[in-house]
């Protein structure tokens, strides 16, 4: 009896090294979700303007002041207009100023991307690539516009 529980407790302890050394050589989760940014320029039916990797419209709230995002702060902001993140510098698409691309932090330690110190937001209701039907909502306190390269508002 003594010498089963002597082999099985043995047997134990060779599964519980090998699957902490498994999962010691495993990429952290992070290691595959980490990846620069990419901020491009799309010509829609309100002109040129800045957007997602997918094509997706990206927005400046105007509660947002220098290079700081107010939607962090308010209850249900970030869920209905998530920030567009970064985990390195962003990267300039065809037509856009690469030296206005920046980050801020974020209060959960994310970076958020900023074009010329305006923080950067998708909408989680965009339809698809190129959709401008939310430009100019009012929500949250705030207004939602598009940006061009120029770094103005397009409304």
């Amino acid at each position: 009896m003594k010498r089963t529980n002597l082999i099985l407790a043995a047997a134990l302890i060779a599964a519980l090294s090998l699957t902490a050394a498994a999962l010691a050589n495993q990429p952290s989760p992070a290691a595959h979700t980490t990846r620069a940014a990419m901020v491009s320029q799309r010509q829609t039916s309100l002109g040129r303007i800045l957007v997602s990797s997918s094509g997706r419209t990206l927005y400046e709230f105007t509660r947002d002041h220098a290079s700081s995002s107010a939607c962090a702060s308010i209850s249900g902001c970030s869920e209905t207009w998530p920030a567009l993140q970064s985990s390195g510098k962003p990267l300039a698409g065809a037509g856009v100023h690469a030296s206005e691309l920046s980050t801020i932090k974020l209060p959960g330690g994310g970076r958020q991307v900023t074009y010329a110190g305006h923080p950067l937001y998708l909408y989680s209701g965009d339809s698809g690539p190129g959709e401008t039907s939310y430009v100019g909502v009012r929500q949250f306190g705030g207004s939602w516009y598009a940006l061009s390269t120029s770094a103005r508002a397009v409304k």
